[in-house]
């Protein structure tokens, strides 16, 4: 386990909660191994099916199954490749079948709404800073993950650690994505004033000491973390009166359901999500006829039967 663990760390350079992921199911195939009292690597497809009836019957989602069977899966092909198992338990077992949930998105009045808010009492450090999150977050789609690890600059350190930065003369994010992939997104120009506003008040606060080279930092100057990049998104679209929390991811799921309304060019938002797979996509066509369902209800004489 530890040297697959490993393997996906260091060869595959899967993101750090990816790999943290990857150890808490091979804790569960440790478990269903324990149960059916076989050794790990003679567990046999029975015996991973009786693990998902299991896990079914315990309330666990079939979303949530089929993640674990994926990071199963991965573990038995890499165990076959060493020689260490004949063949793939886990490969033909499925989860149990359920609707695949749209994604959460802001409507554009409600996107906008949180992007225009400005709390006038603020910090001023501290409203530049979420602003410019907020901005980027929605104007260029970006996950919470990529904004956090982005720079001020481009620099041989950002190249090799795996960081992304900011081109605010050509109007561009560079982020690595997942799987280390590296894509170049447009900023739009609000968010490029906003970056403007936040740069020029970023390093006050630190002017005697040495500055991260991180673009959002917090109150010690060292980078902002994912988690507290949720916290602000969610806390500052209380503050302007949405009627749900919003979370970045959210914010990227408004991004492209917004283009895609906008523009009907589907590979356009696949390539700015920097999605593998087109399928991956394809949600947010269906996000984009229950907003044209909700328009149809709402204007067509004849949309709604009278009682």
């Amino acid at each position: 386990m530890q040297r697959y663990l490993d393997y996906v760390r260091y060869e595959k350079r899967l993101a750090e909660r990816t790999c943290t992921l990857y150890a808490l199911d091979l804790d569960k195939l440790a478990r269903c191994a324990a149960d059916a009292g076989v050794p790990l690597l003679q567990l046999q497809s029975a015996h991973i099916r009786r693990c998902v009836a299991q896990m079914h019957a315990a309330g666990r989602s079939g979303r949530g199954i089929a993640l674990i069977l994926s990071g199963w899966r991965s573990f038995f092909r890499w165990a076959a490749r060493q020689g260490l198992v004949p063949h793939n338990p886990v490969q033909g077992v499925r989860a149990p079948r359920v609707p695949r949930p749209l994604p959460k998105a802001l409507g554009v009045d409600e996107a906008v709404l949180l992007a225009d808010f400005e709390k006038p009492t603020a910090d001023p450090w501290l409203e530049a800073r979420d602003a410019a999150m907020v901005e980027l977050l929605y104007g260029s789609g970006l996950r919470v993950g990529e904004l956090a690890g982005l720079d001020v600059a481009p620099s041989p350190a950002a190249e090799r650690q795996g960081r992304g930065w900011i081109d605010l003369q050509a109007g561009e994010v560079h982020v690595l994505g997942k799987g280390g992939k590296r894509r170049s997104v447009p900023m739009g120009a609000a968010a490029q004033q906003a970056l403007q506003a936040w740069l020029a008040l970023r390093a006050v606060p630190f002017a005697r000491g040495a500055v991260d080279a991180a673009l959002f930092l917090g109150r010690r100057g060292k980078r902002l973390t994912t988690q507290s990049i949720w916290a602000r998104v969610r806390q500052r679209s209380q503050q302007a009166g949405l009627r749900s929390p919003v979370h970045p991811h959210m914010l990227r799921h408004s991004f492209a359901s917004h283009v895609l309304q906008s523009s009907g060019d589907l590979r356009a938002v696949q390539e700015l999500l920097g999605h593998a797979s087109i399928a991956s996509t394809q949600v947010y066509t269906r996000l984009d006829f229950q907003h044209l369902a909700k328009v149809y209800d709402a204007a067509h004489p004849r949309a709604r039967r009278k009682p």
